[in-house]
């Protein structure tokens, strides 16, 4: 009987833990759930049939999942959490975390004699729903083995490299999200200034060459149809376009087109609102140029 923890109940982290609620009801394990705001835990109880927990009787889970906005949160929750931890624990923080933090917290947890990957995810909220997110995991190779027949939220799930590679790995993943969506937005404004439909420029972008997933789903379901549904918040984006720029300078590299996109997704956070979905950072480019994207 295996009895895992999770940590933050947010839009990617209800929909995670419920899957791991489902797979402790299959193998008579137990799935406890915590939340900063403990009426969500017991909300997410009485729907999946997890447990709400305290953080002490979480500390004592064999696997700690966490999936909190930034790496400064799960600092808190370790040092809340460390003295009440248990040796040969598995810690795995699903945050999109920094990936500078990774060794620091993996050597802060070490001392107490628990193992800890950064495990981020992609695929949004309907990945999460449908168990088929993405997992690029930072970490040793057997540490990764042991905790992958829990991942039961997960599609792939790739070992990137060692700790804090899987935290990289998702920051330049983002920071291309903002690009391919920016990108997108100015080419269509430009094409609506010109008297072009973007619905049709959409159907002939799709079966070219430009086509990502910014103009194949992101913009004709939330930003033709004016829905801009919250579900990753536009923070967020700017936050991870960020990261990756800390390391591209930690690097001592050149990206001038991220370091672009990462202070546009910045002032379209500022200027639109932070918890606003992340494609609604569109509407920056679409005041920029006097039109709608439709």
């Amino acid at each position: 009987m295996t009895t895992t923890a999770f940590l933050g109940l947010g839009a990617m982290g209800a929909p995670m833990a419920a899957h791991l609620a489902r797979r402790a009801h299959e193998t008579g394990g137990r799935a406890l759930v915590w939340n900063r705001t403990p009426g969500r835990a017991e909300a997410h109880a009485t729907a999946h049939g997890s447990h709400a927990a305290a953080l002490e009787e979480a500390a004592g889970a064999d696997l700690i999942f966490t999936c909190l906005p930034t790496s400064a949160e799960v600092d808190g929750l370790i040092g809340a959490l460390e003295a009440r931890l248990r040796p040969g624990t598995l810690w795995v923080d699903c945050t999109s975390g920094h990936p500078e933090a990774a060794p620091r917290q993996r050597g802060r947890l070490a001392a107490r004699g628990v193992r800890f990957l950064d495990a981020p995810v992609s695929g949004g909220t309907g990945g999460a729903e449908a168990g088929t997110l993405t997992v690029m995991v930072g970490g040793p190779q057997d540490e990764v083995e042991a905790a992958r027949p829990h991942l039961a939220f997960a599609g792939p799930v790739v070992r990137v490299g060692d700790t804090g590679a899987g935290f990289a790995v998702k920051a330049v993943n983002n920071a291309l999200l903002a690009a391919n969506l920016w990108a997108a937005g100015e080419g269509l404004a430009t094409l609506v200034r010109a008297g072009v439909d973007a619905g049709a420029a959409l159907e002939v972008i799709n079966a070219s060459s430009g086509r990502s997933n910014a103009t194949q789903t992101l913009i004709p379901q939330r930003v033709l149809t004016r829905e801009f549904p919250a579900t990753f918040a536009l923070g967020l984006l700017a936050k991870d376009a960020g990261i990756a720029l800390d390391l591209v300078q930690a690097g001592k590299g050149s990206a001038p087109v991220l370091a672009q996109v990462a202070g546009l997704t910045r002032a379209a956070a500022q200027v639109v609102g932070p918890e606003q979905d992340h494609t609604a950072a569109l509407k920056l480019v679409e005041a920029f140029n006097g039109v709608e994207i439709k």
